[in-house]
C-alpha cells in the first residue's frame, strides 16, 4: 500500500534544504577542498565561518523557494 506522504505537497523548508544541498555540493561550500591535500594555499576559512555561510545560503534558498512566481500570463 502506498503511503499518503508521497502525494502530500513538500514543505518549502524541505525544498530549500534540497536546494542548499545542491548548491553546496556544486560549489564545494562547506568542504575542505583541494587545499587539504597539501597543494595550494591553506584554507583560511574557519569551521564557524563555513557554518555561517551555510546558514546564509539556507536563508537565501528559503527566500527563493517562498517568493511568488512572476505572473507569466501578464508578461505575454
Amino acid at each position: 500500500m502506498e503511503s499518503s506522504n508521497n502525494s502530500a505537497p513538500r514543505r518549502s523548508e524541505d525544498i530549500a534544504l534540497d536546494l542548499l544541498k545542491f548548491v553546496a555540493a556544486h560549489t564545494n561550500l562547506g568542504s575542505k577542498g583541494a587545499s587539504s591535500t597539501g597543494f595550494g594555499p591553506p584554507s583560511a576559512v574557519k569551521p564557524e565561518d563555513q557554518v555561517t555561510q551555510l546558514f546564509e545560503l539556507y536563508t537565501r534558498c528559503r527566500v527563493a523557494v517562498e517568493s511568488p512566481l512572476p505572473n507569466v500570463a501578464a508578461q505575454k
